[in-house]
């Protein structure tokens, strides 16, 4: 894509062709707002928070969930533990409750937060399966169960992230 500019700084010519890449990647057919959409694009849209709300009060459908499973590279198993609800209650259903959309939610943003902050899935993936020191030599995974759980975790990527150590 060529897009032609005029530039009026003195240190540019007063005309410049521009070429920009457009990156394509199977991501970009993802439904907005979607879990495995909120992974990649954090709270890059405006009205994003109040969005959620309104999607988690709607549920998250059972395909957009398959899609984050697959996305992450987990199975349905590995998040047993942390969903309020069991996998064989959300085989059965097609819209999931707001408690258990709420959890998806949680772990769709925690995943987008290590991602960028780790070098790959598979770094973050490490992290989260390896006792941490600041958070009690506890696996940062087995902390997901519970909203104060996801808060330690969440601070913890953050400290990582701007190189606070505690």
């Amino acid at each position: 894509m060529a897009i032609k500019t005029t530039a009026k700084d003195i240190d540019k010519p007063k005309s410049t062709i521009v070429r920009v890449s457009k990156k394509v990647t199977k991501e970009s057919n993802l439904t907005k707002f979607s879990p495995s959409w909120v992974v990649l694009n954090g709270k890059d849209a405006p009205g994003y928070k109040m969005e959620l709300i309104d999607r988690i009060r709607e549920g998250v459908k059972k395909t957009d969930w398959k899609q984050l499973i697959q996305y992450t590279g987990s199975t349905e198993k590995e998040f047993e533990h942390i969903l309020p609800a069991s996998i064989s209650s959300m085989q059965k259903k097609t819209v999931y409750s707001k408690e258990t959309s709420e959890r998806i939610y949680e772990l769709a943003r925690l995943f987008g937060l290590g991602y960028d902050v780790f070098d790959s899935k598979e770094d973050f993936k490490k992290w989260l399966m390896t006792p941490s020191r600041t958070l009690g030599n506890k696996i940062p995974f087995e902390l997901l169960d519970s909203s104060f759980g996801f808060e330690m975790v969440e601070n913890e990527i953050a400290r990582i992230q701007y190189n606070v150590y505690s």
